[in-house]
């Protein structure tokens, strides 16, 4: 019987990730809250409610529960809209309550890592035009240096927003997420505002706190040609990288910000980065087709043959985390994989997806790779944007009406590599023994 175990590094930080506005609860101030209240916009008429109580303090318990299983960080957000309720205005209840928090999460043994934007904005920079007003980075790098000088001596590790690729697609492409337009060249605006705001942030991170850590968080979607003897497929699957993953560390290298057929030059975002953040989940296969200029020429569809999420919004493809951890090599910088998870209320292929995709981050930190943390999308299961409570990510299992947490087996089997520090054949053959032959081949 085989007995062996993937180590990883010493220190490597071992997490989960939350955000404000998807656990918090009450939020009532953003546009976040202002697009549930509008029909049609989420799921089943969804709405985000108490979430997961934490401003109410259920932050304890689950944090409590994190730090038992052996994780050694935890990664959250601060909601702009309750530190800054208008533009005028400060709440320092609002600073505390997140000064609180912090405290916990020192007392449990967690290292934090605070995010300043999770796609949510306050009502009053929303009705100012988001992202596309060119005011936004400058009332943006206000905020952070407000939160960074309440924070610093608390926190070290900081990310300046979350999945700025994402936010514009599914807000000036997609229009899943407020303003719901589907206008390329809103788009592109957006993009310049928010790589601005990342570059603002960075550099009054480092005024402030000369040796914090600072980047922001990429959502990485892996891209593969459906037929890799086709010129065409391989050419719309660069195209699709180019425009969903590479946008913004482009502009982070060189300044060009490059985004279908529009072109600028962005200077203060050269060299603002000191890690590399990746968030991966999922994977396409690429075709070109000439009647879809709506999405760059394409055809996207899931890899053949693999596992898929209950609903058919994600595949499990952990190829596509090692594609995603080659290209955030190329940096040279340190790697924080600070989210990666899939939705499943039954907890039927977490297990699996988790150690193989897991596999694959032990195997890039054993080729020399930068690879430093790892958080776990997400702690307890919590308000999946448009999507409401139509997806279950969490390791626990809640019911936002009686806000019951109920443990999964998922829990278990990542307790077990928090607290080895690694994949061991016993924690798989116990929890995701349909994945041990492939992870511990005889």
């Amino acid at each position: 019987m085989i007995e062996a175990i993937y180590q990883f590094p010493e220190s490597f930080l071992w997490g989960t990730a939350t955000s404000a506005h998807q656990v918090e609860g009450q939020n009532t101030n953003n546009n976040w809250s202002a697009w549930e209240a509008e029909p049609g916009r989420i799921i089943n008429g969804d709405r985000s409610g108490l979430a997961c109580d934490w401003w109410n303090g259920r932050w304890e318990e689950d944090l409590q529960n994190a730090a038992r299983d052996g994780q050694n960080a935890h990664r959250f957000s601060v909601e702009w809209s309750r530190i800054q309720p208008a533009s005028d205005q400060w709440d320092e209840s609002a600073l505390e309550k997140y000064r609180m928090l912090l405290k916990g999460m020192r007392r449990l043994g967690l290292t934090p890592v605070v995010t300043l934007h999770h796609f949510t904005d306050p009502l009053w920079i929303y009705e100012r035009g988001g992202w596309e007003n060119d005011e936004t980075p400058k009332y943006f790098e206000k905020f952070v240096r407000k939160v960074v000088d309440a924070f610093k001596d608390e926190v070290k590790l900081w990310v300046t927003l979350n999945e700025p690729n994402g936010l514009v697609v599914n807000s000036y492409i997609g229009g899943q997420f407020p303003p719901g337009k589907k206008d390329f060249r809103a788009a592109f605006k957006a993009i310049k505002n928010l790589i601005r705001g990342h570059a603002a942030a960075w550099h009054a991170i480092h005024d402030l706190q000369a040796k914090a850590m600072a980047s922001y968080a990429l959502y990485y979607r892996g891209f593969f040609p459906k037929n890799s003897w086709s010129p065409l497929d391989i050419l719309a699957t660069r195209s699709l990288k180019g425009s969903v993953n590479e946008v913004f560390s482009n502009a982070i290298e060189d300044g060009q910000v490059k985004f279908a057929l529009y072109k600028d030059f962005i200077r203060e975002a050269v060299g603002t980065q000191d890690y590399v953040g990746i968030q991966y989940y999922s994977s396409d296969m690429v075709s070109f087709n000439p009647f879809k200029p709506g999405e760059l020429f394409t055809s996207r569809c899931c890899p053949p043959g693999v596992a898929q999420s209950e609903t058919g919004f994600m595949s499990s493809f952990p190829a596509g985390m090692t594609q995603a951890l080659k290209w955030a090599r190329q940096f040279n910088l340190p790697i924080y994989i600070t989210e990666n998870g899939v939705e499943d209320s039954t907890d039927a292929l977490r297990p699996a997806y988790l150690a193989q995709h897991l596999h694959k981050v032990w195997r890039a930190a054993n080729f020399n790779y930068q690879v430093k943390g790892y958080f776990h999308w997400s702690q307890v299961d919590n308000f999946e944007w448009e999507r409401g409570w139509s997806q279950r990510f969490g390791l626990w299992e809640l019911n936002p009406v009686t806000q019951k947490r109920t443990r999964r087996r998922s829990a278990d089997l990542y307790a077990a590599i928090c607290k080895e520090n690694g994949i061991s054949s016993a924690a798989i053959r116990q929890f995701a023994p349909e994945v041990f032959d492939i992870l511990f081949p005889s």
